[in-house]
């Protein structure tokens, strides 16, 4: 990277701010966009307030730029102002991350092709970087922004609303619709608080890609056009609403899917978006149209030197140079698409005078015509057309007026096709010399001057030998070509010239898309497959902790009691339910055949090579079988068991003791597995040590843990009606107290409370009582009254006494994950001494009636009785095979 000089430092300056969400993922998807990156995902956490992340795959930022990658006017994209004038990049003034600085907290990791790891800056307000760390982070880059606006707060107060936060969002995504339009080979990822928003895949061309933006339903009301014009250069893509079609399906009511983009850029641009919505709504006669917005995807290309887009910060406005030339390109586009349009913004004499270069023809029928001019400028034609002047008005004569037109079709020579009166026309615009070459009479007659008035009513100009006013002319063309432009026909028609300027559309066919639907045909359901839908939600409101099995044993039980006129309801519902799904199949082609019904002949009769053919095909195609190979004896010997050892061993024990060994013995370690194997009396047993570890941190968790609370922005009013009754009311009044402090108020400070994330207060006045909730646990998710109802109710009828007893069931579950999360922690191989630890306190605080762990899995698993006897011994005594 290259700093600016300061000259060009004071050009560029735009006075960069960031005021909101969508300017900071504007500007790190803009730099993601010139790295290269074809896969982007934009994580957002509350909104963007607490959290952007940008993560793309492009070529990253290489060492020795990473010191100045946030200094302000230090960038790798230009190094003076003279490359603007061939800008090929969406940014150049080296500003963005250092503005995100100033009002977030910004790390950076990135990761470049030579790289063997990711890096991970921190940066701090003025973009210097204050530490740095390794990270596991692919090739690319990512940027995170969290605690935005945290000096600025004002700024972060105006998103204290949530419907601003979700205007704010929607936003975010129209921007990345924006870009996935432009560049159909990008794939897009939006995720707001872990919830996928918004997603578009790699698309092969630009009719996929509005596929995947807009949906299926849009794009076959759209119309793929394309313009060339050489001087000035303008190119003009997109995809347009087809005329006469409802403006419902192909229009907005807002301008938020009307996407216009000037060399890859999207931009705001009123004059554009002006002309769109113009030439849009004149085709609908009713007002219907005339205040909405039609869904265009319009991409202007013109020179890099032609366009200044240092305007804004947010470069969203662009001024134009030939500004004028590119809004007679899309003018004309429009007309030859949409006809030619009476009204007009500019008055008469602006219109007659406006001139511009003429654009080049489209492929269509002008083409044509434009070939047969020759033919039809003699005075016979100029008859002819006048006698036919009521059919001039066709839809096809407007797109052969385009195709001759010498400026925009706000200028005169829209409404004309022959060039001897497209020669009148021009001459009352053009210079005078050109006017002397004009028609005497007219000019006499006129005086040169032609009045508004006068081009409003249509008497402007007048034959000169009937003394009428010109009317628009139709050239008649022949049903069949005559022999003389049989050649001109084939020169057309030939595919190898390339024409350019055309409106192509592709034909009515069946695509993949429309094979493809957009919603699944669910299958019909039996009667008890309705019942237990409906009894689901009972049964698991009756038993919160129930499970699966224990959840279908209930709802059976329930359809063996129901009764007759209960059953005959379901048994209509699933009636109903098979012919529904009876005529959706019906109707898509997608029953499946009856297994009764005959078969074709094409599909029962299959043709069968004769045996004899096929035998020999086997012959000379089948593999060769290999020869089983003999199984080679295996050396086998006897190998001393230990049992007998064992054996010896438990006698001296039980000479040494009374009666058997009594207790948990630790044998040895399994090698391949975490498991011991144990000897408890005669049996030898596999113990499970982290089951152990799991319910003992359990139960230790439920007994002392205090979940820790946070304070309340608004307190929680408790009232009878929240509680569920004054009994549970007084029942929290019983509950222990701290001393009254000195405004009065008392906090609980009962344990049973406390523990589970629940500050309550009590504030008495002179006729009543106040209980609110001032501080609860935010580390439970969804916690609330019903919790606190939850312990009263175990308080008030169950006389639950300790915390244990007391604990919701929200709780209880938070715990248990909390016991695995730490079980987990331990290593993976745990020492004798550990394990000897863990059964002492399974004994001391689980006695020998639990040994189940907290997912109801036995601690211990038989594997084996220890012989007490000779006999057992030998009887078990098995020589091993090797």
């Amino acid at each position: 990277m290259k700093q600016l000089p300061p000259d060009t430092v004071r050009l560029l300056s735009s006075s960069q701010v960031i005021t909101s969400v969508v300017n900071v993922v504007k500007e790190l998807v803009e730099n993601s966009l010139d790295a290269g990156a074809l896969n982007i995902d934009v994580k957002l956490e509350n909104f963007g307030l607490d959290r952007i992340e940008v993560r793309d795959n492009g070529h990253g930022i290489k060492a020795v730029d990473a010191p100045v990658v946030a200094i302000r006017h230090f960038t790798s994209k230009i190094c003076s102002h003279e490359d603007l004038e061939h800008l090929e990049t969406y940014g150049f003034r080296g500003e963005a991350l250092g503005s995100i600085c100033a009002v977030a907290e910004v790390a950076v990791t990135t990761k470049t092709e030579a790289d063997d790891v990711s890096i991970q800056y921190s940066l701090d307000s003025t973009g210097t970087i204050v530490s740095q760390k390794p990270s596991h982070l692919d090739q690319g880059t990512t940027v995170s922004v969290t605690k935005l606006f945290r000096n600025l707060p004002v700024r972060r107060q105006f998103y204290s609303s949530t419907k601003k936060c979700k205007e704010e969002l929607k936003k975010v995504q129209e921007l990345l619709m924006a870009y996935a339009l432009i560049k159909p080979e990008l794939r897009l990822l939006l995720v707001h608080n872990k919830v996928v928003i918004w997603q578009k895949a790699k698309a092969a061309d630009d009719r996929s890609a509005l596929v995947a933006t807009l949906g299926s339903g849009i794009v076959p009301n759209l119309l793929p056009c394309h313009q060339r014009q050489e001087q000035p250069k303008i190119i003009i893509d997109g995809f347009f609403p087809k005329p006469g079609v409802d403006c419902s399906s192909t229009s907005s009511s807002t301008p938020e899917k009307t996407f216009i983009f000037i060399n890859n850029r999207p931009v705001h641009h009123k004059e554009v978006m002006k002309l769109l919505r113009q030439h849009y709504s004149a085709q609908y006669p009713e007002d219907s149209a005339r205040h909405r917005y039609p869904i265009i995807v319009i991409k202007i290309t013109v020179s890099p030197s032609a366009v200044d887009v240092n305007l804004t910060p947010d470069k969203t406005q662009v001024l134009l140079h030939n500004k004028e030339a590119v809004l007679t390109a899309v003018e004309a586009l429009l007309v030859s698409l949409y006809g030619f349009r009476p009204g007009s913004d500019l008055p008469p004499e602006q219109q007659l005078n406006h001139e511009t270069l003429p654009p080049p023809p489209l492929q269509t029928d002008a083409s044509q015509l434009k070939n047969k001019r020759s033919d039809v400028r003699d005075d016979n034609v100029l008859t002819e057309a006048e006698t036919h002047a009521d059919s001039a008005q066709s839809s096809d004569v407007s797109l052969e007026r385009q195709a001759s037109n010498t400026s925009s079709s706000s200028s005169t020579a829209d409404d004309w096709i022959d060039d001897g009166i497209a020669t009148k026309t021009s001459s009352v615009s053009k210079s005078p010399e050109r006017r002397g070459h004009a028609d005497v009479s007219a000019a006499e007659t006129r005086k040169h001057q032609i009045s508004a008035e006068d081009w409003s009513r249509g008497t402007a100009l007048v034959d000169s030998v009937s003394g009428e006013p010109l009317q628009p002319i139709v050239i008649l063309q022949p049903s069949t070509p005559s022999p003389s432009n049989s050649d001109e026909a084939k020169i057309q028609r030939s595919p190898g010239k390339k024409m350019l300027n055309a409106i192509t559309e592709k034909p009515a066919a069946l695509t993949a898309y429309d094979m493809i639907r957009n919603r699944t045909t669910r299958s019909p359901l039996s009667p008890v497959a309705l019942f237990e839908k409906d009894t689901r939600a009972e049964v698991l409101r009756e038993k919160p902790a129930a499970s699966l099995q224990d959840i279908s044993i209930a709802v059976q039980e329930k359809w063996n009691i129901l009764g007759e006129g209960d059953r005959k309801k379901y048994e209509e519902k699933a009636r109903k339910s098979l012919q529904h799904y009876n005529q959706k199949t019906t109707a898509e082609g997608l029953r499946e055949p009856d297994e009764k019904a005959p078969r074709t002949k094409l599909q029962g009769q299959k043709r069968k090579p004769p045996l004899s053919n096929q035998q020999l095909m086997d012959q000379l195609f089948a593999r060769p079988q290999k020869k089983p190979k003999a199984p080679v004896s295996r050396p086998s010997w006897p190998v001393p068991c230990s049992v007998p050892a064992l054996r010896l061993q438990l006698q001296r024990l039980s000479s040494q003791s009374s009666g058997a060994p009594r207790g948990l013995h630790l044998v040895n370690q399994l090698a391949s597995q975490s498991t011991w194997v144990i000897l408890c009396g005669q049996r030898l047993m596999l113990l499970n040590p982290f089951r152990v570890e799991e319910t003992l941190l359990f139960k230790r968790l439920l007994e002392n843990n205090i979940l820790p609370s946070v304070s309340l922005q608004n307190p929680v009013q408790l009232t009878d009606g929240s509680l569920g009754g004054a009994e549970y009311v007084q029942t929290l009044c019983n509950m222990e107290k701290q001393n009254p402090d000195l405004t009065g108020g008392v906090l609980f400070s009962d344990p049973r409370l406390v523990a589970n994330g629940f500050k309550i207060k009590l504030t008495a006045g002179t006729n009543e009582r106040h209980l609110e909730v001032t501080e609860m646990a935010d580390c439970v998710p969804f916690l609330g009254v019903e919790d606190l109802r939850e312990i009263l109710t175990a308080v008030h009828h169950r006389k639950a006494s300790t915390v244990r007893e007391c604990r919701p069931l929200k709780v209880t579950n938070y715990l248990q994950a909390e016991a695995v999360r730490l079980a987990r922690q331990l290593p993976i191989t745990l020492p004798r001494e550990d394990v000897e630890q863990i059964i002492r306190r399974m004994e001391q605080q689980l006695g020998e009636s639990s040994h189940i762990c907290i997912h109801g899995r036995p601690f211990f698993q038989h594997l084996a009785d220890v012989p007490s006897t000779d006999g057992e011994a030998q009887a078990q005594f098995r020589p091993l095979g090797l």
